[in-house]
């Protein structure tokens, strides 16, 4: 790398603070700037992780000189507004997922990063992980054969607290929008758009969906059953099957994670991956290797492909 990104962390949250630390693990960045809407929240996240430049606002935070990339990690309900902010700035811009509340939001973010030639990824962190790379490889390779199903189910518990952001509708509550995107995301990787679909949506006490579960069809054929729910803690496994093996995700598949892929005879390879920290990392050098190559998006992680993304996701929500 030509030079060390130098980071803006917009928003304070959990999300924000994970970043930070597996940022510290890597030398293809540093953050330098925070920016909270209180003083209290932006200085409480500096001195935690050692960051010089506080704002207690978020223009404040963009403007700053020493910033090279702004990470969005406020909700979801936020993303547009936030990542434009940045965007309007000349910043580049890591926006957490969903990249939106919807396609057309997604478009609009789009067209503003093409329209100012600025960098601009959906922080799908899953997709930069290793075993996830040596997945795409061993579809790549034909190793599995043609991809015949996925199937990946992704749920958590959570208390039912009607300001907590998965239950709040003005937080953007929805399990799918937050849980449901990484199988979604994940499906979307493998086989691309899906040609048909059909959903079923099961409501929290709040209005907001609470669980869903999704038949995806594709042009090749190929189905993908996916799954997700704030009620209750799945296995949060995966498994590609293919015409000549599987390959099997352990949980949960859409953090560091290992493969086992299984043949037609049943003869099993184990394929383990040790990493550090959580696993942010991983997509803070892909930024950092985009930007050192004058790239505009990441071709692991593009910005047509979030907008479908989203445009799958609107699709699942008209089911309830």
């Amino acid at each position: 790398m030509s030079k060390v990104v130098r980071w803006g962390v917009l928003g304070t949250g959990s999300i924000a603070k994970t970043f930070a630390s597996d940022l510290s693990l890597i030398n293809e960045g540093v953050v330098v700037a925070v920016g909270s809407r209180s003083a209290a929240g932006a200085n409480a996240f500096a001195d935690q992780f050692s960051v010089e430049n506080r704002y207690d606002s978020y223009e404040a935070l963009v403007l700053d000189g020493a910033v090279d990339a702004v990470y969005v990690a406020t909700p979801h309900p936020f993303h547009l507004v936030h990542a434009s902010l940045a965007l309007d700035a000349g910043k580049a811009v890591l926006v957490e997922k969903s990249f939106t509340m919807n396609a057309t939001e997604a478009r609009e973010l789009v067209a503003l990063s093409r329209a100012r030639g600025l960098f601009l990824m959906e922080a799908m962190w899953t997709r930069f992980l290793p075993h996830v790379a040596a997945l795409r490889d061993l579809v790549g390779s034909g190793e599995i054969g043609e991809i015949v199903t996925f199937e990946a189910d992704h749920g958590k518990w959570f208390a039912p607290d009607p300001k907590s952001r998965l239950f709040a509708p003005e937080l953007g509550g929805s399990a799918l929008l937050d849980l449901g995107i990484y199988p979604v995301s994940f499906s979307s990787m493998l086989l691309g758009t899906p040609q048909w679909m059909t959903a079923v949506i099961e409501p929290a006490f709040s209005g907001v969906d609470a669980m869903a579960t999704m038949i995806f069809r594709y042009e090749s054929g190929a189905h993908a059953l996916l799954s997700c729910t704030s009620s209750a803690r799945s296995a949060t496994r995966a498994c590609v099957t293919g015409s000549r093996a599987r390959v099997e995700i352990d949980g949960d598949f859409y953090a560091p994670s290992a493969l086992n892929v299984i043949d037609r005879h049943g003869e099993k390879r184990r394929y383990e991956f040790p990493t550090r920290g959580r696993g942010l990392h991983y997509e803070a050098r892909e930024v950092a290797r985009c930007l050192d190559q004058g790239l505009t998006e990441s071709p692991l992680m593009p910005l047509d492909e979030s907008v479908s993304i989203m445009a799958t996701l609107d699709q699942v929500l008209s089911f309830a």
